[in-house]
């Protein structure tokens, strides 16, 4: 076992032979957007990043349902399982199997398996002083949810979460291993700052944010301000605030923001100041959503977040 539950990373990694291991993981929830199509596909998209986190090629998936047959129609678990049957296939492999059981409440997602070599693996941990900090997708989807289920999100705001959600982060899977990164890992429900305090706490260094540098979904600082929140981004920030140094020039709707829970989010990856550079490029490339460079990491154990 080369990887397993030591360092909370994205995915466990088996040793097959000197050139080969096998990742394995597995996620799954319950909607967050009402078109059954959508949350096929954001489930799926989502399962698959942690292997991708892992520097990682996935080879196949298999799905795990929980669905309410006798209250809702069969046909919304078909859409549901076409959307993350077709987000494989853009993955480039196959949904080849799975379980269900009647459930009462909804959920759906997959156990994907991958491969990589074991000089090769990516962890959530490695990062060093001088790194610089990149993410590769806006922040917000958790807060745009939340508004999706009170009925107050925009066409707009939907279509614009769907996407993101939706969005492989192969091509930024794909950067680091052109690159050569020392750390990485995707951000879903512990929001950024709680994801970043797993690397650097794992790595036994800090970090130093700019939030303005942060790229945002279009209208989740406006509903942050509206207190339109989840349980689990308030969650967040209450268990962050012990090792977080607020700039005080940072508002609390940004605050909230950086502790937000997401779902399918983008890669946070550490890299050498001297291949800073070559990863954005390359990120660019790639077509990741955003290429932002949001900090870097320090030697003093503390995560700073500075306007």
């Amino acid at each position: 076992m080369l990887v397993g539950t030591a360092t909370k990373d994205d995915a466990a990694v088996y040793r097959l032979s000197s050139t080969q291991a096998i990742v394995s993981t597995l996620d799954y929830f319950t909607p967050i957007v009402d078109d059954p199509y959508a949350f096929g596909a954001i489930a799926a998209a989502n399962a698959l990043s942690d292997v991708y986190a892992m520097g990682a090629r996935p080879l196949f998936a298999l799905n795990i349902v929980g669905f309410p047959r006798d209250t809702v129609p069969l046909s919304v678990l078909g859409e549901i399982l076409r959307g993350g049957s077709e987000k494989v296939a853009e993955a480039e492999i196959f949904v080849v199997g799975g379980h269900s059981i009647d459930d009462a409440e909804m959920k759906y997602g997959m156990a994907v398996t991958g491969i990589v070599h074991p000089d090769r693996i990516i962890r959530n941990v490695g990062a060093r002083p001088g790194d610089q900090l990149f993410l590769t997708k806006p922040v917000g989807t958790g807060i745009v949810s939340t508004a999706i289920k009170r009925g107050i999100a925009t066409a707009s705001d939907v279509d614009e979460a769907v996407g993101v959600m939706a969005a492989l982060n192969k091509g930024a899977a794909d950067a680091m291993l052109e690159v050569g990164v020392h750390a990485a890992t995707d951000v879903t429900g512990f929001g950024l700052l709680g994801h970043l305090a797993e690397m650097t706490t794992g790595s036994g260094v800090g970090a130093r944010v700019r939030a303005s540098a942060v790229p945002l979904l279009s209208s989740a600082h406006a509903l942050a301000r509206q207190d339109v929140l989840p349980g689990g981004t308030r969650r967040n920030q209450t268990a962050i605030e012990p090792m977080v140094r607020w700039d005080e020039r940072v508002e609390t709707a940004l605050r909230v923001l950086l502790c937000d829970a997401q779902t399918s989010g983008g890669m946070l990856i550490a890299v050498a100041p001297d291949r800073a550079d070559a990863l954005e490029e390359a990120l660019r490339a790639h077509g990741t959503r955003e290429a932002a460079r949001i900090g870097e990491i320090v030697a003093e154990e503390t995560l700073d977040v500075v306007p």
